[in-house]
């Protein structure tokens, strides 16, 4: 079975429970991702862990390297990737502490790079359903296993950052129906469905964002409180998620190229066609 990659967001930097960990420093053509992979076993399943902002929480949303981070995934011969993430609530249902498995996106950053295409190779893959269908059950049922009280569906909202919403905004995105608000997964789930790579968000409520009456201003300190709290119940999910995960991928993510790359073979630069051969080269036999 391939290895499961897992992305820890802001609050998880390491992910107790490995065994036989062992460090990989890989560099990609977009550069190096935002710190060494950490491998080991988890429940029997090969494991690679990432720290999305890197260990000591170096690196902001707007400046990480995510085509870095999800070539690197796919080089390492990853196939699923749970990503973590820390998120602040836009509805009264989702309270701090709990967790949602968002099945939609919504984009509000500004100019992050979230393809690996261009330079002469054009792909435009199909993005109505963002989130892996299956991965998405799987996760649901870790957290019921994991007795952590958990929505599935819903919207992200992933907004740049790194200073959090206005009242007008949250309340806005709220009038739009989004479920929770996050800086980083959007292009996450972008790249992965380019590279093949079943992704889902586990997205961790630390908060109401500032709508909230009661929530009126979002403070650093009282999320890092709610972040160790969820830091605990991500590990027993990602746990129970490894012992869930089938052994082989059922869904479509493994041929999301397959109608996708719109420039002709012939005319594709050589230097493009090495530089994406890990994604693409299975088209180009």
């Amino acid at each position: 079975m391939p290895p499961v990659g897992i992305i820890g967001g802001s609050g998880l930097y390491s992910m107790p429970g490995f065994s036989a960990q062992e460090e990989i420093t890989i560099q990609t053509p977009f550069g190096p991702p935002s710190d060494n992979f950490i491998r080991g076993e988890l429940q029997g399943k090969d494991v690679l862990f990432l720290a999305r902002h890197g260990r000591g929480h170096r690196i902001s949303p707007s400046e990480l390297n995510f085509r870095a981070n999800i070539y690197a995934m796919k080089t390492l011969g990853v196939e699923r990737i749970l990503s973590l993430s820390a998120v602040g609530s836009m509805k009264e249902e989702h309270k701090p502490l709990d967790f949602v498995i968002p099945d939609q996106f919504f984009d509000r950053t500004r100019g992050r790079i979230s393809t690996f295409f261009g330079e002469g190779l054009v792909a435009h893959v199909s993005f109505a359903d963002p989130v892996c269908p299956e991965l998405s059950l799987v996760v649901e049922k870790a957290c019921q296993s994991a007795k952590v009280h958990v929505s599935r569906g819903g919207t992200y909202l992933c907004m740049e950052g790194p200073a959090f919403s206005t009242k007008a905004e949250s309340n806005i995105y709220r009038s739009w129906g989004m479920d929770v608000i996050g800086m980083t997964n959007l292009q996450e789930a972008k790249l992965a469905r380019e590279a093949e790579i079943c992704y889902v968000t586990i997205a961790m409520v630390t908060d109401y964002d500032c709508w909230h009456e009661e929530h009126d201003a979002v403070q650093v300190t009282d999320i890092l409180r709610v972040l160790q709290q969820n830091a605990a119940n991500a590990c027993a999910v990602v746990a129970e998620a490894a012992k869930l995960m089938p052994a082989t991928r059922q869904c479509k993510c493994g041929s999301s190229l397959a109608h996708a790359l719109i420039t002709d073979k012939k005319l594709v630069p050589p230097a493009t066609l090495e530089k994406l051969r890990p994604i693409v080269g299975k088209y180009f036999v």
